[in-house]
């Protein structure tokens, strides 16, 4: 009896000292286990790189009545607001004449695309090519090939398509898009460029620019002309020319009208055949438009071979004949007979009238007028805005040069367009005071331009703009520190560590609490005896 509890304090000395330092070492591999599980997660979440998914290509063949441009557009996968951040990145000028004059050849519409789409192959990157979608719109061309000879149209769109087919892209359809669209991307192209939808912040976010009013558009083609602004919330919605537009998160309501058989050089065949409808006699005609001494033949054909002017065409229409045009050079009667082009009488002196009947609010704000418009402008070195006494004295003294001094006045001397500057001057003028009714206040607020930055102001990039409202958007690419399995492996390891040794700290404490239990049953034995 006496040997047992003289040995037993040295025993239970000899276990604390044991248990306590495995307890100690599983204690502090706990919480570094525990420390490195909430770093590896924090940096896990917090140091990630977020990847944006790089860029998104579209091309567009903006198809008119005169020529086939090419644009390629780029922009941003992950987009903003649902509409695509676009931009020009390359342009090309499709060699000949617009689609719509192969109505008899539709075969040899493919020949002229070529050399173009080669050089768009070169701006988009190749593994890009099977992803980016390609786009044709035909415009007033071809919306009067439709309404003169719908088989001929039909056979041209086909051969686009199957030679679109043939290419690398993702060939969306070739179609006739309507002037109130033509209307619409142009009036939506004119105000992205200008920054009226978007703007940079400090921050560099792309942002709604507060308290912008949107510019209206004004374009001039070959075959029609298009107006466009935004019209106030009071304006009545039972007409089809009144529409609502959603772009960038925002709604706009547009006032948007195309005057097929207005655009300058149908324009022009009408004011042809007009002078031959007043002339007396049938071999030479004059035009008071057309520069003194200057003088040109047409077959009858390409007067009257248009269906904006069969309705001009005479009784004993011969397609074959000749026609002899000798200019005068009087701008007084060059203004007086291109009036003729308008029925203004058709408004009955009603102010929400343009010309012909047709309903038009009145025009308020700036505006900016591309195409046709611009080149005619620029024929007499005025771009951007003046004033409509400049414009006229412009005109005017443009319109008294002979013939031989034109070379010298123009930067490109090109005949077809030289000869017809005079009128264009007198058409627009037309056009844009007695037609549109803006006067000599308001015409300083037209912007005559082409471009803004390197992009051009056409119908084109509002429709790619459009379209990308229908793209989806790429969800951004993460990179994390750890790859997945390396974390994965990394935690499963620190978690099955802090489990092992919270399972030991807690084997440690209930051994230790039975210990003391055990000793003090034995104390209380030893008391007894």
């Amino acid at each position: 009896m006496f040997t047992v509890l003289t040995r037993q304090p040295c025993e239970q000395a000899g276990f604390k000292s044991l248990s306590r330092i495995p307890a100690i070492i599983a204690f502090v591999v706990l919480l570094l286990s525990i420390v490195m599980l909430v770093a590896i997660t924090l940096i896990q979440i917090h140091q990630k790189e977020v990847l944006l998914p790089g860029l998104k290509y579209g091309i567009v063949l903006d198809a008119g009545s005169s020529r086939t441009t090419v644009y390629v557009y780029q922009w941003p996968a992950e987009k903003e607001n649902n509409t695509g951040v676009v931009s020009q990145t390359f342009k090309c000028s499709v060699k000949g004449s617009g689609i719509s004059s192969y109505g008899e050849n539709p075969q040899d519409v493919p020949k002229a695309f070529e050399d173009c789409m080669q050089k768009v192959k070169g701006q988009i990157p190749a593994h890009l090519h099977g992803s980016t979608c390609i786009y044709l719109g035909a415009t007033a061309g071809m919306r009067l090939l439709r309404l003169q000879n719908e088989t001929a149209a039909n056979e041209v769109l086909a051969s686009i398509q199957n030679y679109f087919e043939s290419q690398p892209f993702d060939f969306r359809g070739a179609q006739i898009i309507s002037g109130q669209e033509e209307g619409i991307y142009g009036w939506i192209t004119a105000n992205y460029l200008m920054g009226n939808f978007l703007e940079k912040s400090l921050w560099h976010m792309w942002v709604h620019p507060n308290g912008v009013e949107t510019t209206g558009a004004l374009d001039l083609g070959g075959a029609s002309t298009q107006i466009s602004f935004a019209a106030e919330e009071k304006v009545g919605l039972n007409t089809s020319d009144i529409m609502k537009v959603s772009l960038y998160g925002y709604e706009y309501t547009l006032y948007t009208h195309s005057f097929q058989c207005y655009g300058r050089n149908e324009a022009e065949k009408r004011f042809l055949a007009l002078l031959l409808q007043d002339s007396t006699t049938e071999t030479a005609f004059t035009n008071p438009c057309y520069p003194r001494n200057y003088n040109t033949t047409f077959t009858a054909a390409h007067v009257f071979g248009s269906l904006c002017t069969v309705d001009l065409r005479p009784e004993t229409y011969d397609p074959n004949n000749i026609i002899t045009f000798e200019g005068t050079g009087d701008p007084s009667l060059c203004r007086e007979k291109v009036a003729s082009l308008f029925n203004f009488k058709a408004c009955h002196d009603q102010e929400a009238c343009s010309f012909n009947g047709v309903y038009q609010p009145k025009v308020k704000g700036s505006f900016v007028a591309f195409a046709g418009f611009y080149y005619t402008a620029s024929a007499f070195n005025l771009s951007g805005s003046f004033s409509l006494r400049t414009f006229n004295s412009s005109m005017w003294n443009f319109c008294s040069q002979n013939w031989s001094q034109l070379p010298l006045l123009l930067p490109r001397f090109d005949e077809e367009y030289a000869r017809s500057y005079c009128f264009s001057a007198h058409y627009i003028y037309h056009l844009l005071i007695n037609g549109y009714k803006f006067t000599e206040d308001t015409w300083p607020q037209i912007h005559f331009k082409k471009e803004v930055g390197n992009s051009s102001i056409a119908w084109s990039l509002g429709y790619m703009l459009s379209l990308t409202n229908q793209i989806p958007a790429e969800s951004p690419l993460i990179r994390l520190p750890i790859k997945p399995s390396a974390f994965m492996g990394t935690l499963a390891f620190f978690a099955a560590v802090t489990l092992l040794c919270l399972t030991y700290l807690v084997y440690l404490c209930v051994l230790s609490r039975n210990q003391r239990h055990s000793q003090h049953t034995l104390d209380h034995v030893v008391d007894s005896e």
